[in-house]
């Protein structure tokens, strides 16, 4: 709708013209705006000038409660600003999320802002060429900011409002809203077109070039300037396109650009010309609620980019002859490939194949989404793919039998066959031709929605029909044939009627456009028969109303229509529809419902003198002479016949429907009678009731019968000899909500939305009973195993049970008080058991035929579940009942006869690769030798699970595009029927072939339920109406032996992959597709290899025979086990080793082997620890400091400090960041603290555990556990491994087994095993029991390991990689010992020496690996072989994510990429002709670092990236965003300042940032970087004196090359840069009030400078020679300590001297008040550096001084200036490496090299220390009202709360 209400606006829209300017009706003036002629362009143009912008403008609309809704994407504006002048342009837009957003450029602007509803761009205006201004700005290189030059020139300005929009925030264009003109400039014309138009190309140039073609089109003559003859558009005016063309970065100005634009133009020779530069990251991060709104809000499913298409699935329809079917949504695909699906006998039937299949493992399952058309060519391709793909047979299983059911679109469609032997009548979207003598039906499908109408041409030969909704198609049978000649559009919204010709030459049909409007259409059908297209004749619009419209027997060129108060008569000639209406006189205001042709033939009379009989809602009969076009005569039918001409009084009959013979006319009428009368209406011959209104009647050819539909959706008919009344078919009037089969007596009872129930036979499948419910709707049904009695749920929450045999109702339940959602009786009929939507649970006995209850439970049953047949399911045994419950995330199994639970499954912990919490859906049970439960859940799986312990056993996965609706297994265990949309799949429950399911479709409508008849012969399915299937397969005693055989097999339970068969590992990839296994595989324990066949996929080693090891409690049987096997197996010792298992000679019996004595092995070691060249191997940041050795911890619930917040992410981790978008649970690492951040609200959790840093975090798969890892503690021989609760926050166990770092962790799917990987020093792999977290195994490993991972799909599998292999891992557990098969298989040759430094399982057989190279390797996890690789980066890929048929790879190139490898799988069975080019790259994204870490969805559009920079990013794929989530320094923090009101700080760090955060929500706010200089101190201005500079907020830095800078924090820029030392500066500090600059540099040097003037005013030499520490000012009386001045400063210097200064900077006054020299011992023990000597002034006791620094003791020092003494010691555990005082309270925060944080109450109390720091504590601030400490530890900033005091 939005194309169509913009197409007026195309090619362009002449804003000025189109909206009258000149008129100013609809549009504003402010100001001096007046019109005047300029000489240049030769028009008229608008001058707005004034030198307020905002008091002199013109405005479009007149009022901002308008818009002007112009859709166009570019907005042209032909404009010229005034010289020497400014303007100003705003822009208002309206996005499509309904937010207006204002675009404003000028030249005022110097700089670019944004906010969320505002973009600002500074506007460059560019000089004539060769003019003054040129020159000088060609001399200076710079833009010409500001006012408009003297000679600024015309300018075109192109502005892509659809980029801007979405490149600077991230928005989606709607329209423009308004646009607001302001002073100083002259406007020409505004226009908005969505084509680009090049000024500087003619008409004739553009042909010529062909353009078009490229997107480029010449400017319209509205909008072209002037040009003379000769010369060239660019060298007389401006043209600016912004942003530029191909431009993927924001640009911070507009400005014209280097180049003309696409036409050709020459690009510039002007050196100043430049394009505008990037952004830099100085705006304030987005609103942080937003962005997490986007990641944690629940997500619909995702679409995402464009899938890529992994092959061209067959499609087979099993029919007689050429017959196809179609998949649903496929009708336009048919149009062009000129072919249509066939009219089948039954067999609606497509299947698509699968990708790969394989026996006991995880199923995947295709859709039917995936299913495509035969198309030519078809059946060579499906011929050639047969000898490669397996299906199980019969195909097709199943043939449509019979449809129940009439209407769904229109129930007025119903006709004869010309033999008078069948009529043809839709049936929602599937045409029926029923034979009236057999019942026998045949079935035309291809609409995929229902039929509205239907017609025949005279012979029966053509049959035309039409579906109802949006697409409203047509199609055109050949009725004998049952093949779909041609479909096509009907160029109308909905189609009403449709009519033939005799000849079938012309269609016609009359329905509504997309206005309402009456179209009527007529179509050239004559060479559809012979291959031909259809052809529109004539197309006319009308605003009449009309209901039916016929074709003349004796004419195709003529027709006749008739509606609310007309009757017309229409002709075509010459292409024209013309219409006659009829006058009606008198009856003009009637409402004509239907027409009928006077039949019979007469040599006399021409063929158009026929009488035309039309009838009305009235009971008015009109005969109209065609010829003369007038009424002959009116009748008015009463039900009364007294007096049936049109005298008679009262109500007449309404007539809906009127069919004309030779001898007599039958009406259809309102009252429900169908009637026979005479030509002349006399009277009344026969007539039959219905319960319904008729809607339509028709006459057969023979004239001896009259077909009558009603509009409860009964079809029948009357015999006018025998005057019988035969029903051919009853249907409910609404959707069918379930049913079921009873096998006794063969019927089916179903409930509609109708407020129905039915009961049905199924042998004649004609209607038994009708049971209505006025005021209740039924819901569910069910019927006796052994007796005629019938249950039924109702809305109500009743429950009643009737007697079929008497007809009556038996007892009513009201256990329920709402919505009924289950309902089922056991299968040998003792108990009855009922649901509600409350989770209400009842159980009834039903032994005797009334019912009677037994238990009621409250709250049992999922409330959000849903109602369904298959709520509530009851093992075939009668002993267990299952059910969703309590949750919907939970099945529960009850004792059917007690309601005792036995058992519950959480099934949304199940499925460990998806990132979505899976819901339960529907439950069925499998037959009772197999002991299983069906459940299908929301993310379009079917889970087969034990009944009695839980266990999953495997899932079919995907089953349907949408949740299974309905689920039933055959008795026999082998086929499976689910329900899903509008198809019914059936699936062969072994899952053994290469294509496990056959796919029908014909419903309309979903499929609520499908079930297999008591008997298996059939199967059922509803939804729309009731479909009869004929279950072709073959019962298991007639089976062939093959597949009887391999029924036989079931698959190996818990067993998702079979590995442990034997696999070609040679280098020659396989030609063939393995065919899986049929029955189960062998055990892993016992699989031999024969050495002259095959190689084994384990590796050899030695052949050493086994020993009994030290304490080992058993001995270890060989059996037949091959050499190559390597098993670990725990001991009862202390070390884990690994034994191969060793071949017995044949010689040897297996007794005699076993008692041999067995020699204990270890794998290799590598002696050479050489760091591997990944930088995905982690490495510990080097530290000199140490834990302390004394810990003073507050006491419970009194400490003082309280950590708030966490500011940094630890870039030097490596996985050290989890995010579950299910739970929402969010977890990094700062050092060695544990950052967990609830996303909703930005608050933090900090786990304190570790005291070493974190290496890597691995959480579960349902997100309870959390394990981390650091290094090793003093006195600790191994690294420390915690396990968190995750919903308490507690460390439950600490694990310590490697002896040095922690490389990588995973859990397995099932979350029963932990698998650690120690570093390349450690070597060793370990296994631990994730319920006990014991020690099950532990590996050596002969060399460096990067990362592991389990499969997804098997617990027992588990891959590494490291130093040129991937090792594969497979578990076997013999009771409570664990044995590891390895397998170590080789980089591909081609790769050369490589490293693979990461891993991640794809779907069903793949692994993806990295490479240091920046290939990745995709594996067969079958084979244990790399089939494929390709180049996906410059450098080291570290992290590597697969989520289904995507893959995401991080490298150090500090790129992300997204692949789209959904060809891969296909891929894999190509073995070496497999080539990356099917591999494609869909979106990059640049960060700031190295990539570390990833988590992402179950979709991969949004997820989480940490990179080496300390940065954590959201990145959202769909969007093409990346936004900082968390920052932090990526080296060390070097100092901390406070904003005088503290609601921000600065911090400055070794990498030259200095960024600016708020303390509120700890967000960064600025970073200011300066390249290639570390920064070394900042202080913050403090408030000014003077008012006007009050709000002004600046800080001041020092860097090591000597120079500090002054940036602006409100304007985001550097004001000032200043050079005053030569060494790194060490200290700075502004005075207090903010005048002057104090800085000290290595050299010692003390520099006094102006930020106002920039120069340095004084140089103080005292401190020379030893670096400068502190910086401190104060204020002070000014004449107090015998000097004047007010203010004290005081400066300290690492050589432990500290100076007081008293100053007045104004009178230039600058005097030595005191200098402190402190002792220290002649040489340090014990240190290997000094620490840092440290002064501050008391802020509680004025003129006092403290100190710390090396010294004789370890002390903190008060000394005061009056006194001139030290007045206090505190003795402290160690030198001090930090110090800040308190002004709030007498506390003093002192940090240490030891990590430790004192807080030491003043001037005597108990000290308490804190931890939470891995490095030492080099910095500590309280903020100016002390009541907030800031500490330092390395990269990490610390935020704590200050209580008490």
């Amino acid at each position: 709708m939005a194309a169509a209400a913009a197409a007026w606006q195309s090619p362009y829209l002449n804003i000025f013209k189109h909206f009258r300017v000149e008129e100013w009706k609809r549009s504003a003036k402010e100001g001096d705006v007046t019109a005047c002629l300029d000489k240049r362009l030769k028009g008229t143009v608008y001058r707005i000038r004034g030198s307020v912008p905002a008091c002199n403008y013109l405005q479009l609309p007149r009022t901002g409660t308008q818009s002007l809704g112009l859709r166009g994407r570019y907005l042209y504006l032909l404009f010229r600003p005034l010289p020497r002048k400014h303007f100003v342009v705003h822009l208002d837009v309206a996005t499509q999320e309904n937010q207006v957003v204002r675009i404003s450029f000028s030249n005022l602007f110097k700089e670019f802002k944004s906010t969320a509803t505002w973009l600002q761009f500074p506007f460059v205006c560019a000089a004539a060429k060769g003019s003054l201004d040129e020159s000088t700005a060609r001399a200076s290189r710079r833009d010409l900011v500001g006012a408009a030059p003297a000679n600024v020139r015309w300018t075109c300005l192109m502005l892509d409002l659809h980029d801007i929009l979405s490149m600077y925030l991230n928005r989606r264009y709607s329209h423009l809203k308004s646009i607001k003109l302001c002073s100083n400039l002259l406007v020409r014309n505004v226009c908005t077109s969505d084509l680009v138009f090049d000024p500087g190309v003619t008409f004739s140039e553009a042909r010529q070039a062909n353009l078009a073609g490229h997107g480029v089109s010449p400017m319209p003559r509205e909008m072209a300037f002037p040009v003379p003859k000769g010369e060239k558009w660019h060298d007389h005016y401006d043209y600016i396109r912004f942003p530029s063309e191909g431009s993927k970065l924001p640009y911070d100005s507009i400005q014209k650009s280097c180049s003309s634009p696409a036409a050709g133009g020459q690009p510039s020779e002007d050196p100043v010309c430049q394009l505008p530069q990037p952004m830099t990251l100085t705006k304030a991060v987005r609103d942080r609620l937003s962005l997490i709104h986007q990641i944690t809000s629940p997500r619909a499913v995702p679409h995402r980019c464009p899938a890529v298409t992994r092959s061209i699935p067959e499609v087979h329809l099993a029919a007689p002859g050429p017959l196809r079917a179609v998949r649903a949504g496929d009708q336009e695909a048919e149009k062009n490939s000129g072919q249509c699906p066939a009219v089948s006998d039954g067999s609606i039937h497509v299947y698509a194949h699968r990708r790969s299949e394989r026996a006991a493992r995880t199923t995947r399952g295709g859709s039917e989404e995936d299913a495509s058309r035969k198309g030519p060519g078809a059946d060579v391709l499906a011929s050639r793919r047969a000898a490669h793909c397996r299906s199980f047979l019969p195909d097709p299983i199943l043939r449509l039998r019979k449809i129940i059911g009439f209407g769904g679109g229109s129930t007025k469609c119903a006709l004869w066959t010309k033999d008078n032997s069948a009529v043809v009548y839709p049936c929602h979207a599937v045409i029926v031709t029923l034979q009236i003598q057999t019942g026998e039906q045949r079935f035309f499908t291809g609409h995929t929605d229902k039929v509205s109408a239907l017609a025949f041409n005279g012979s029966s030969t053509l049959l035309a029909s039409a579906q109802a909704g949006p697409l409203s198609l047509l199609r055109l049978w050949d009725f004998p044939g049952g093949s779909c000649l041609s479909m096509f559009k009907a160029h109308m919204q909905v189609l009403l009627s449709l009519s033939f010709s005799y000849s079938g030459a012309v269609l016609c049909g009359v329905g509504k456009d997309g206005h309402g409007k009456t179209v009527v259409v007529v179509w050239n059908t004559a060479q559809v028969s012979c291959g031909g297209d259809v052809v529109v004749l004539a197309k006319a619009h009308t605003g009449v109303d009309i209901q039916t419209l016929k074709i003349a027997f004796f004419d195709d060129t003529r027709m006749v229509s008739c509606g609310r108060d007309n009757v017309r008569l229409w002709r075509v000639r010459s292409g024209v529809l013309r219409s006659c209406p009829v006058n009606l006189g008198e009856y003009h205001s009637l409402e004509f419902t239907d027409l009928a042709f006077e039949e019979g033939h007469s040599a006399e009379r021409e063929p158009e003198d026929r009488t035309l009989f039309v009838c009305s809602k009235s009971g008015h009969v009109l005969e109209v002479d065609y010829k003369h076009v007038c009424i002959r005569s009116a009748r008015r039918l009463l039900p009364s016949q007294q007096d049936q001409q049109g005298g008679g009084a009262g109500p007449g009959i309404a007539i809906n429907s009127i069919s004309i013979s030779s001898a007599f006319c039958a009406t259809g009428s309102e009252d429900g009678y169908l009637r026979l009368w005479p030509l002349d209406f006399s009277a009344v011959v026969l007539e039959a009731e219905h319960e319904a209104p008729v809607t339509s009647v028709c006459i057969s050819p023979d004239s001896h019968k009259v077909l009558c539909t009603t509009t409860a959706g009964n079809l029948g008919y009357l015999d006018i000899e025998s005057r019988d009344y035969s029903t051919l078919m009853r249907s409910h009037e609404d959707s069918i909500l379930a049913f079921s089969v009873e096998g006794v007596w063969k019927q089916m009872a179903t409930v509609s939305r109708d407020n129905t129930i039915r009961v049905w036979d199924l042998v004649s499948m004609q209607q038994l009973y009708d049971f209505a419910a006025a005021d209740e709707m039924p819901c569910a049904v069910a019927f006796h195993p052994t007796q005629r009695i019938l249950a039924c749920g109702f809305g109500s929450g009743m429950v009643r049970t009737f007697s079929l045999a008497a007809s009556d109702l038996l007892v009513e339940h009201k256990q329920h008080r709402t919505v009924i959602t289950g309902l089922t009786f056991s299968p040998d009929g003792n108990f009855m058991f009922s649901s509600c939507l409350q989770g209400t649970l009842a159980l009834y006995s039903s032994v005797v035929p009334k019912s009677h209850v037994l238990r009621v439970l409250g709250n049992v049953v999922a409330r959000d579940a849903g109602s369904g047949p298959d709520a509530l399911a009851v093992s075939g045994d009668s002993r267990l009942l299952a059910f969703v419950g309590p949750s919907k995330y939970v099945v529960t199994v009850m004792e059917a006869s007690s309601l005792d639970e036995l058992l519950r499954v959480d099934i949304s912990i199940l499925e460990l690769n998806s990132t979505a919490l899976d819901t339960a859906v529907r439950v069925s049970f499998a037959p009772v030798p197999r002991g299983e439960l069906l459940v299908s859940t929301s993310s379009n799986k079917i889970l087969v699970l034990d009944a009695k312990t839980g266990r999953l056993v495997r899932e079919v996965s995907p089953v349907h595009k949408v949740s299974c609706s309905s689920l039933a297994l055959s008795k026999d265990a082998r086929y499976l029927l689910t329900a899903g949309d509008k198809v019914i799949k059936v699936w062969d429950y072994q899952m053994r072939f290469d294509i496990n399911f056959q796919v029908y479709i014909g419903h309309s409508e979903p499929v609520r339920q499908v079930a297999f008849s008591p008997d298996q012969r059939h199967v059922i399915s509803v939804g729309d109406a009731i479909f009869l299937w004929d279950f072709m397969a073959l019962p298991v005693e007639r089976s062939p032996p093959a597949l009887a055989r391999s029924s036989e097999s079931s698959p190996l339970p818990g067993a998702e992959k079979s590995s442990e068969k034997l696999k070609d590992v040679s280098d020659i990839p396989r030609q063939t597709i393995p065919l899986p296994l049929l029955s189960s595989p062998p055990c892993l324990d016992v699989s031999s290899v024969h050495l002259a066949g095959c190689q084994s996929i384990f590796s050899e080693s030695d052949k050493e025979e086994e020993a009994c090891l030290p304490g080992s409690s058993r001995l270890v049987a060989n059996g037949d086990k091959d050499t190559s096997v390597l098993v670990v197996e725990p001991v009862r010792s202390e070390e884990l080793v690994v034994r191969p298992k060793v071949r017995r000679e044949s010689s040897r019996s297996p007794g005699q082997s076993a008692r041999e004595p067995r020699k204990e092995t270890k794998s290799p070691q590598s002696q050479c620890n050489v760091r591997p060249d990944s930088y995905r191997h982690f490495t510990p940041r080097f530290k000199a400091s140490a834990l302390p050795q004394s810990f003073l911890s507050p006491p419970a619930g009194n400490e003082l400090l309280k950590l708030k917040a966490v500011i940094g992410y630890n870039g030097n981790g490596r996985g050290n960041m989890v995010w579950n978008p299910d739970t929402g649970f969010f977890a990094y690492t700062c050092g060695c603290v544990i950052v967990v951040e609830d996303l909703h609200s930005g608050l933090q959790n900090h786990w304190l555990g570790h005291t070493e840093e974190i290496s890597t975090l691995a959480v579960s798969h349902d997100a309870q556990v959390l394990a981390s890892a650091s290094g090793r503690r003093n006195g600790d021989s191994h690294c420390q491994i915690c396990i968190w609760n995750i919903q308490d926050g507690v460390c439950t166990t600490s694990l310590f087994h490697h002896k040095t770092q922690v490389q990588a962790m995973a859990y397995s799917r099932d979350d029963r095993f932990l698998a650690t990987l120690g570093d390349y020093n450690d070597q060793t792999i370990a296994l631990w029991n994730a319920y006990t977290y014991e020690l099950l195994s532990s590996t050596c490993i002969s060399e460096p390991v990067h990362e592991v991972a389990f499969s997804p799909f098997s617990h027992r599998e588990m891959a590494c990689v490291g130093t040129g292999a991937v090792t594969f891992w497979l578990l076997e557990q013999r009771g409570a010992d664990i044995n590891l098969k390895v397998h170590r298989a080789p980089a591909p040759a081609v790769l050369g020496p490589v490293e693979l430094t990461s891993l991640c399982y794809g779907a069903d057989t793949l692994l993806y690996c990295g490479t240091n190279s920046g290939q990745v390797c995709v594996w067969d996890t079958e084979t244990n072989r790399c089939f494929m690789t390709w180049e996906a980066d410059d450098g080291e890929i570290g992290v590597l994510v697969c989520r289904r048929s995507r893959l995401l790879s991080g490298s150090n190139t500090k790129r992300i990429r997204l692949w789209a490898v959904a060809a891969v799988q296909e891929l894999r069975l190509k073995g070496p002709e497999a080539r990356s080019h099917s591999v494609m790259l869909e979106h990059e994204i640049t960060l700031d670092g190295t990539i570390v870490s990833a988590a992402f969805d179950d979709s991969l559009e949004m997820g989480i990236v940490g990179t080496t920079a300390g940065t954590l990013w959201y990145i959202n794929w769909a969007e093409s965003t990346s936004i900082r989530l968390i920052s932090g320094h990526k080296n060390k923090v070097n100092e901390v300042s406070f904003s005088p009101d503290e609601t921000h700080c600065a911090t400055c760090g070794e990498d030259g940032s200095v960024r600016i955060w708020s303390l509120g929500s700890m967000e960064l706010v600025v970073q200011f970087q300066v390249l290639n200089q570390s920064c070394q101190c900042l202080a913050w201005k403090p408030h000014s004196i003077v008012a006007w500079e009050a709000e002004s907020q600046h800080v001041v830095a020092g860097y090591s090359d000597g120079t500090m800078r002054v940036f602006s924090i409100s304007r985001t820029e550097m004001e000032l840069k200043m050079h005053p030392h030569a060494t790194a500066l060490t200290a700075i500090a502004y005075s207090t009030d903010g005048e002057m600059i104090l800085s000290g540099g290595k050299d010692g040097l003390v520099a006094v400078s102006s930020p106002r003037t920039g120069m340095t005013i004084r140089v103080l030499a005292d401190h020379k020679g030893s670096p400068i520490t502190v910086l401190q000012c104060t204020r002070k009386q000014y004449h107090e300590f015998g000097v004047e001045g007010g203010e004290l400063w005081l400066a300290t210097s690492s050589d432990r001297r500290v100076s007081v200064w008293a100053s007045d900077w104004l009178k230039d006054k600058c005097e030595l008040l005191d200098w402190l020299s402190f002792p220290a011992p002649a040489s340090p023990e014990g240190l290997s550096s000094l620490p840092p000597s440290l002064a501050a002034f008391c802020p509680w006791e004025h003129g006092t001084l403290v100190y710390v620094g090396f010294g004789m003791q370890k002390e903190a020092l008060f000394y005061s200036l009056h006194k001139k003494q030290v007045v206090e010691k505190i003795s402290l555990p160690y030198f001090a490496t930090s110090l800040s005082l308190s002004p709030a309270a007498r506390f003093m925060a002192v940090g240490f090299s030891e990590r430790l944080l004192r807080l030491q109450p003043c001037p005597a109390g108990t000290p308490q220390d804190y931890g939470g720091h891995d490095d030492a504590v080099h910095l500590c601030r309280f903020t100016p009202a002390g009541r907030r400490l800031l500490t330092a530890s390395h990269s990490a900033l610390l935020v704590w709360d200050l209580g008490g005091g």
